[in-house]
């Protein structure tokens, strides 16, 4: 999306229903490495209520994915609107690392704040954790969380920029994100405000207090899902008791796949792969009077559209930059049921592995192991694949048949539109790709791993 087109998006009616009605309140509360299959609602078997409500009262949807399969990445995508690897983030951060997001990429929060929004984050950061990386250098009037993920040392909690401990304890931490959440809404009564809420969990280690611990079936992991659970009805109530939630648009969704305890439900792959289980998200979107209760979508939408429909939908500047993202509001709202579309690409890193199109996903690469084993002796390269791999997702979701034969067509229209996008990412990323492009993966027996390079 050019600048032009989204000043146009701006001047649209959800903007101006908004200014009409005063200024939307957005919550987004994005969990970490909950799979696709983790929620009752998408059909697991524990109990999660409050969520379940929440997609009763708004629209879920089940083609909903990340830009990339892990952390760090699909986070500067959710708040830029742009991919990953444009914006100085194409890998996890770690606490020793000196980069953060690009200093000149705008975040969601400082559009908001051109319109007098007050802004707060409590929880995840993985965006950088020096000074001018961390989120009150980012849009963000305060921050209240651990600013990495809570396997990495030393696990620190900040207030704002100030260390309060130097090791966070994990049984008490969905609490204390849940009261910093809910007593930010409570003192923003009267004025426009953006809660951005990633929570640690249920990245791994798990934590969870003593009213929630041992309760579940599922060991641990149900007891962090429960407590999740137990937060966002926390914050629906600080909503009502407000009166903030007639007009608050209230997200939820994941950052990727689930790592070792989740479950992405019946699709392939987990986090740290773009096979549909790593970036398939759930995603449930509700606002009252605005979004159809109790709607379940299938359109194709992205981690990318989430910065500049809620940028619209408020009524903020544009962006410095263009966005990859799109305007989806009419996909929230139900007046339409797909909406036309670039190829999503996803990325591994640097490594463009594969894109989805509608119910096409066309994979191109692929890692010369799997995710989270060790690397090969002849080292860990990432390969062009023999021959494209195409899938119809509508008839197969876990990615099992590759059609490519079948349907020459789709696969020669999406590579040419995939090295048309290519050519406008940055030349580390473009380059990348052309030097992929060079190395191809030896034919091998169905299921297992390449053997060599051509």
């Amino acid at each position: 999306m050019d600048r032009r087109t989204f000043l146009q998006t701006l001047a649209a009616a959800p903007a101006v229903a908004a200014a009409a009605e005063g200024s939307p309140n957005v919550v987004l509360i994005y969990a970490d490495d909950l799979g696709f299959g983790d929620l009752h609602v998408y059909g697991s078997t524990l109990s999660t209520p409050n969520i379940d409500k929440l997609a009763a009262e708004g629209t879920r949807f089940t083609n909903w994915t990340s830009a990339n399969p892990v952390c760090s990445p699909s986070r500067a995508s959710l708040l830029t609107g742009r991919y990953p690897t444009r914006v100085g983030v194409p890998r996890v951060f770690f606490p020793q690392d000196k980069e953060g997001l690009n200093l000149d990429e705008q975040t969601l929060a400082d559009l908001l704040k051109t319109k007098g929004y007050k802004t707060q984050c409590v929880g995840k950061w993985h965006l950088g954790v020096t000074p001018q990386y961390l989120p009150t250098k980012r849009g963000f009037d305060h921050y209240f969380g651990i600013p990495y993920s809570n396997d990495m040392t030393p696990r620190l909690l900040m207030r704002d920029t100030t260390v309060v401990a130097q090791e966070a304890d994990l049984t008490s931490l969905t609490r204390l994100y849940t009261e910093e959440a809910t007593k930010f809404i409570r003192e923003s009564k009267g004025s426009p405000f953006f809660l951005y809420f990633p929570h640690t969990f249920p990245h791994i280690p798990l934590g969870a207090s003593d009213k929630f611990r041992g309760k579940s079936p599922r060991g641990i992991y149900g007891d962090v899902l429960a407590e999740l659970d137990w937060s966002v009805g926390e914050v629906m109530k600080a909503l009502q008791e407000t009166g903030a939630a007639k007009n608050t648009l209230v997200i939820f969704s994941s950052d990727n796949g689930p790592w070792y305890q989740g479950s992405s439900g019946k699709l392939r792959g987990r986090k740290g792969e773009t096979w549909e289980g790593g970036v398939r998200e759930p995603f449930i979107v509700s606002m009252p009077g605005r979004i159809p209760k109790g709607k379940v979508s299938a359109a194709v939408a992205s981690m990318l559209d989430v910065t500049p429909t809620v940028a619209a939908l408020c009524g903020a500047t544009s962006p410095n930059k263009p966005v990859d993202g799109k305007n989806v509001w009419k996909l929230w709202t139900g007046e339409v049921a797909q909406i036309e579309r670039e190829p999503l690409l996803y990325f591994d890193d640097v490594h463009l592995q594969c894109s989805r199109w509608g119910k096409w996903k066309l994979h191109v690469s692929r890692y010369n192991r799997k995710a989270y084993s060790a690397a090969p002796a002849t080292g860990l390269r990432n390969l062009l694949l023999p021959n494209p791999e195409l899938y119809d997702l509508d008839t197969d979701p876990d990615e099992s048949y590759d059609v490519a034969d079948l349907h020459p067509d789709v696969v020669r229209d999406m590579m040419a539109k995939i090295e048309a996008q290519m050519k406008t990412f940055p030349d580390a990323i473009a380059g990348d790709w052309a030097v992929t492009k060079t190395k191809k993966v030896s034919p091998t027996p169905a299921g297992s791993l390449p053997r060599s390079i051509d």
